[in-house]
């Protein structure tokens, strides 16, 4: 009986996931806001980077649990538009690939940047991944609603992070959530390195 659910897992799996890993490669006909909120969804890159902010928010806590979330955004945005308007960025998959590696890196290290230098270091971040949305922007149907959808999946992998390093902490005793926090960015600065040798 117990095998029920788990299969019923498989097969909704099996069924969501090509349309997620398609989300990279849709027409002009049909692009708006569902196509711009699975874009981070469907490459690793991309889901690997926005969940790390969350992490590396919530492992700083205070006022880094929101600033850090907001300034990805908000530069992700601004690098959204320079890539619809045709403005280049120097080797954008490099850039992006690095982010993860970075940011696995600052978790693992348990990084305690000034918050402004933070903020700043996402922000540089989220102009290559918002770069990369906005290329493809000009192409969509919708454009405005493209952006909209990508923006709102950005903050909620924020958030996805945020709870999952949040959940850590309550789940592990004596340190050992700080301590698993901390592997699981190492985890993720390996998975970028990953992404760099295929970039």
């Amino acid at each position: 009986m117990k095998r029920f659910p788990l299969a019923s897992a498989v097969l909704l799996a099996g069924l969501v996931l090509p349309a997620v890993a398609d989300a990279h490669t849709f027409g002009a006909h049909d692009a708006g806001f569902v196509h711009g909120f699975l874009h981070p969804v469907g490459g690793w890159d991309h889901l690997l980077a926005m969940v790390a902010v969350g992490l590396w928010a919530a492992q700083r806590g205070g006022a880094a649990l929101w600033a850090l979330p907001a300034a990805f955004v908000t530069a992700m945005i601004g690098g959204g538009l320079l890539g619809m308007a045709g403005v280049t960025l120097p080797a954008v998959e490099l850039g992006i690939a690095g982010s993860v590696i970075a940011l696995g890196a600052l978790i693992a290290a348990q990084s305690r940047l000034a918050l402004p230098v933070s903020m700043a270091v996402v922000a540089l971040f989220a102009l290559f991944h918002g770069h990369a949305h906005g290329v493809e922007m000009p192409e969509a149907a919708q454009p405005l609603l493209y952006g909209l959808g990508f923006a709102l999946a950005t903050a909620l992998l924020h958030g996805t992070g945020v709870v999952a390093a949040l959940s850590l902490r309550g789940i592990a005793r004596e340190g050992k959530g700080a301590l698993a926090l901390r592997g699981l960015g190492a985890a993720i600065g390996l998975g970028g390195v990953a992404l760099a040798a295929l970039a």
